[in-house]
């Protein structure tokens, strides 16, 4: 059985992740706009992998015989910007979740359950590849510019993402 602390604190965090994935669609619709399909795609992905980070939250809470408490998505911001902007967003964005997992991390060691902090590791670690991944994009956009040649460059490299469920593993 989870904590009522644990389950609130993991409630949040599903309207966290689910409101990642919406951030993150909008940002593709940005992108589509924009002609960069490469950028939109990834960022699609990106989507979907927050929407999968949000139902392995949603289904350990039913497992530990939790209730699941869905919130009211906030509207994401749409002044988007360049390109590096936009990932300079994301780069923010993602170390805001970075945090909160953190901040679950935290809870989890307060209240003694080691079940959660076990299954809250995996977040923690995804959280690394995903500030990485897009730190790297971040350092290609710096290094070249808004150079309209490298930038098609870069677009087909995001075109090649693929997208794989993610799942937790304990």
């Amino acid at each position: 059985m989870i904590s009522e602390k644990i389950e609130n604190i993991l409630n949040e965090q599903i309207n966290k992740e689910f409101y990642s994935a919406y951030l993150y669609l909008a940002i593709s619709g940005y992108f589509d706009e924009m002609g960069l399909k490469g950028f939109s795609h990834w960022t699609r992905v990106q989507a979907k992998e927050e929407m999968d980070h949000g139902m392995i939250l949603f289904d350990y809470i039913i497992e530990r015989q939790g209730k699941v408490n869905l919130k009211q998505i906030e509207m994401p911001d749409t002044d988007f910007g360049t390109p590096l902007d936009v990932f300079k967003k994301i780069y923010a964005h993602e170390k805001y979740v970075t945090d909160s997992i953190n901040c679950v991390a935290n809870m989890t060691d307060e209240e003694c359950d080691l079940a959660t902090r076990h299954f809250i590791n995996w977040y923690i670690s995804e959280q690394v590849e995903e500030e990485a991944n897009v730190d790297d994009i971040i350092k290609k956009l710096e290094m070249f510019g808004e150079e309209k040649s490298i930038l098609y460059h870069l677009d087909k490299e995001l075109k090649e993402r693929s997208y794989k469920p993610h799942t937790y593993n304990s």
